[in-house]
């Protein structure tokens, strides 16, 4: 009864914010004039209820309070109090919210459609069998392309491939695993090596967006994962970040650049936007009130020491947790997740953030190409 219930909540909540928008009419089906769809891809800093779906573990799914009690008034499956930055995203283009792929029933994609997947990674290996992989979402994604041939003509399904926008981030958990049981990466591969083939990954499945159509894409640098609550956490209870996974993240970050530089002078037509989520946490880590935070290392819900492990909802070995009375004054909502307010915030930098924070285009500006 209870996932009836959410299921009703959620298609009340996505019929009543379509946006309307004059619409052109083709052979098969009416699309609204000067649109832009937007596909989504990552782990579960973008996933809107994916994991619902699928055989995977409590800590992989996000469908039990607290989880979604500041905005939705019920757990949508989103890894935060409320809405992630997809969500703010769609509204800033005036689409209405981007739905998850394995929704039941879902087959409109005119606006677009989430694959993203709580834990999953840019290696297939990476929570192998609990979360759904890069790859396996680029799947997802060529058979949303096949039904959307059966609804459109070919040339209109061309067009609406070519104005989308495909966001992506991934790459946390293909790194956290290791880097928080070791010192250094599990196996024989240096760092660099390391952060090559999860960059690799990505590059492939960017590769075959683009020869499917796709040309207009929006992609996040990892942020200061190691200082988040359960790193900092883990850290002998030090409080202090954690060295070797600000470097992992550093070469990531590094090396995703260079290579997004690289595809805009191969791939005919690519266009991308990369903000800078590195600098941004340490700037907003550093003076968390002048962007309204109370607090920046401990999280809103969780237990022990800043929060960090991972317990938000009692559903993991340990369940006693606390939880704030404001997630507003918090970046972090559990051990790792944003809040609704900092997903906001992110969202934001994205959507028009300048030179220095997002570049060498905006989101909007892509979304105005």
């Amino acid at each position: 009864m209870t996932s009836l219930r959410n299921h009703f909540c959620f298609l009340l909540f996505y019929a009543t914010n379509i946006i309307l928008i004059p619409n052109s009419c083709y052979a098969k089906v009416c699309l609204p004039r000067q649109h832009n769809a937007l596909f989504v891809f990552g782990d579960s800093l973008f996933d809107v209820g994916n994991n619902n779906y699928i055989n995977t573990s409590t800590s992989y799914q996000a469908n039990y309070a607290p989880y979604g009690e500041n905005f939705f008034k019920y757990p949508s499956g989103r890894f935060s109090d409320g809405r992630v930055i997809p969500d703010f995203i769609a509204e800033y283009a005036k689409l209405p919210l981007i739905q998850p792929y394995l929704f039941p029933g879902n087959q409109e994609y005119t606006y677009g459609v989430n694959f993203a997947s709580g834990g999953s990674g840019a290696l297939v290996e990476t929570q192998q069998g609990l979360a759904i992989d890069l790859k396996s979402q680029l799947g997802h994604f060529k058979r949303v392309i096949k039904v959307l041939r059966q609804k459109l003509e070919d040339a209109e399904t061309e067009s609406l491939l070519a104005r989308a926008i495909y966001l992506i981030y991934i790459g946390p958990n293909d790194y956290f695993g290791s880097l928080i049981e070791n010192s250094s990466i599990i196996g024989s591969n240096s760092p660099k090596n390391f952060v090559n083939m999860v960059i690799g990954n990505l590059t492939t499945v960017v590769k075959e967006i683009h020869n499917q159509g796709g040309r207009k894409f929006g992609f996040l640098t990892l942020g200061p994962l190691g200082c988040t609550p359960v790193v900092r956490l883990l850290v002998n209870g030090s409080g202090l970040c954690r060295e070797e996974v600000t470097a992992i993240v550093k070469l990531h970050n590094s090396a995703l650049s260079v290579e997004l530089q690289k595809l805009e002078e191969q791939l005919k037509g690519f266009k991308y936007s990369l903000t800078n989520l590195y600098d941004m946490g340490i700037e907003v880590m550093s003076d968390p009130s002048k962007y309204g935070f109370r607090e920046w290392g401990e999280a809103c819900c969780g237990s022990g020491p800043y929060r960090g492990y991972p317990s938000c909802g009692g559903k993991s070995e340990v369940k006693d947790y606390e939880l704030c009375e404001n997630a507003n004054e918090y970046f972090f909502f559990d051990y790792g997740h944003p809040t609704e307010r900092a997903n906001e915030l992110i969202a934001q930098f994205i959507w028009d953030g300048n030179q220095t924070i997002t570049g060498p285009h905006n989101l909007k500006s892509l979304f105005q190409l």
